[in-house]
């Protein structure tokens, strides 16, 4: 694990062992054992409606880390440093880059128009409203040493969603649309809130004075546009060269290596052209799962979706056990010489702003989500729905952490009394939406579907005539039948009349769901261009 900086083996000193390279030893054995630890209680609590993984290992670490704070008379709690910097180079792509891997990719577009406003859109408005808040609030309880780019950061930061533990509960087959919106909502979220942060990081307060909102919109868009494309362009060529070269003739090995390596180089040529990485690596895990994917052996599909699940599983639970052992990291408390009354009451804002500026996104634009969807959409995003979206991402986890840290520790360390106390309201944030949120979260989406409505639904699907199949296959949804001239016009030579009125029709359709509309000739597009060159199952031919 060579994006760990590790400090002396605390276990090791408290015993009187030795140190150096020995208590570094020894600290990744230890640090090993209780993620192997975090596995294996996971697994026994699989069935609990109560926990998941995030919260199983945030217990594990907060146990781990006071045995150690007690080994070590006080002095540290956890057995390792962070290293934000790192965590952006090697923990956070496997997870974005899984997220791309493995999204579904028929859902995800056939909703792209409303993730994308929840995604990009409600970004920017959380962030102006956490941002506007903490501004406003913070100084009124006498902490308000912070600048400009500290507040518009602290916005990104609690963006950042962690819709994880709503996945586990929400069924894909029984909702479809919701899981899809969560699902995509959530890692476009991600996304942006890193593209966002970056683009703060970057602004000059002092040279923009009233042009700080439109550079940060055009450097957002910039870098949003450019990241996407070389992704890409990236995915492409991977599956071109695999598809060309066919590595499994000879070893399979070679086919699962270079999927990984061009998507980890996907990532770094970002972050050395200053563009967003996370955004490339999404991207390109969607190209690839749609062309490169099918373009190895059957092993080799196999072994990659779980290798990267693997990976990306792994870096989760590393992030969250970490965050568990922080929370008791005694500098850090040390350091903030906030008040026990500022604390809670800056805890209490922080709170109120991520309930607040994510009910005023999520609500309206699935208002506007429906109403632009007219009477076409069969599946609209009702009341029920949307509470549930917006309980999927008041959950702050890995990224919010990450941020926090690159903007206000170095190296995981902090001197500044007011930065500290930024940090360790963060891990506060974070360990109550994840422990509390987290333990509701089964009852919350019960009570806002059903079981019985669930299986209603299911039934009526089943049961019904041509919406039968609803959105389970593409080449069943009613949206993929509306060319501007059907294939029986066109066989038959039919009278132009009818053709006008199919015609007609279709640009109807087109002006009421675009999205959709543009799926169909991006699916005939794909189907006799793409394919053919990049790979990917064919369409039977009639």
């Amino acid at each position: 694990m060579a994006w760990w900086w590790w400090d002396e083996a605390v276990v090791v000193a408290a015993a009187g062992g030795t140190g150096g390279s020995s208590g570094t030893v020894v600290s990744i054995c230890v640090f090993t054992a209780v993620l192997c630890l975090c596995l294996v209680v996971g697994h026994l609590l699989e069935e609990s409606k109560w926990v998941n993984q995030s919260i199983t290992a945030l217990l594990i670490g907060c146990v781990v880390g006071a045995i150690i704070f007690l080994l070590n008379k006080g002095k540290k709690s956890r057995i390792l440093r962070f290293d934000e910097q790192l965590f952006f180079i090697y923990v956070l792509p496997q997870i974005i880059f899984n997220a791309g891997f493995q999204v579904k990719k028929k859902q995800f577009f056939h909703n792209f128009l409303t993730i994308m406003s929840f995604g990009i859109l409600g970004v920017f408005i959380s962030v102006a409203i956490v941002s506007t808040g903490c501004c406003w609030l913070f100084p009124k309880l006498g902490f308000g040493d912070l600048d400009a780019i500290d507040y518009l950061a602290l916005g990104a930061i609690f963006s950042s969603t962690d819709t994880v533990r709503t996945l586990q509960v929400i069924s894909q087959d029984e909702t479809p649309r919701l899981y899809s919106l969560v699902f995509g909502e959530g890692v476009v979220n991600d996304a942006a809130s890193v593209v966002l942060f970056n683009a703060i990081k970057n602004l000059d307060i002092n040279r923009l004075i009233g042009g700080v909102a439109l550079k940060v919109i055009s450097d957002f868009l910039y870098l949003f546009f450019t990241s996407t494309m070389l992704g890409v362009t990236i995915g492409l060529s991977t599956a071109y060269a695999l598809k060309a070269l066919y590595f499994g003739r000879h070893s399979t090995d070679r086919e699962v290596a270079l999927m990984a390596l061009m998507a980890y180089l996907s990532y770094m040529l970002a972050e050395l052209v200053d563009l967003s990485g996370i955004l490339t690596v999404f991207f390109c895990g969607i190209v690839m799962s749609h062309y490169a994917w099918h373009n190895v052996t059957e092993s080799s599909r196999i072994t990659t979706r779980h290798i990267f699940a693997t990976m990306s599983f792994i870096a989760e639970t590393f992030i969250f056990l970490y965050v568990g052992m922080d929370a008791l990291d005694i500098d850090k408390w040390r350091t903030s010489e906030t008040s026990f009354k500022t604390s809670v009451g800056i805890f209490g804002i922080i709170m109120s702003l991520v309930l607040l500026g994510r009910a005023a996104f999520v609500f309206p634009l699935s208002i506007l989500s429906n109403y632009m969807s007219g009477s076409c959409e069969r599946a609209p995003i009702t009341f029920k729905h949307q509470v549930v979206i917006w309980w999927a991402g008041l959950m702050r986890g890995a990224v919010s952490i990450a941020l926090a840290y690159n903007q206000f520790t170095f190296s995981g360390v902090t001197l500044d009394p007011v930065h500290a106390t930024i940090i360790t309201s963060t891990i506060s944030v974070v360990f109550f939406t994840t422990l509390v949120f987290g333990f509701l979260t089964r009852p919350v989406v019960s009570a806002m579907l059903p079981q019985h409505q669930h299986q209603q639904q299911s039934t009526a699907a089943a049961s019904g005539g041509g919406g039968s199949t609803g959105s389970n296959s593409p080449k069943d949804d009613d949206f993929f039948t509306l060319p501007f001239l059907s294939p029986e016009e066109e066989a038959s030579g039919s009278s132009s009349g009818r053709g006008f009125l199919q015609a007609k029709r279709s640009i109807s359709m087109l002006l009421e769901r675009p999205v959709h509309t543009v799926h169909i000739y991006w699916r005939k597009f794909d189907n006799k261009f793409m394919r053919p060159i990049f790979g990917g199952p064919l369409p039977l031919s009639p």
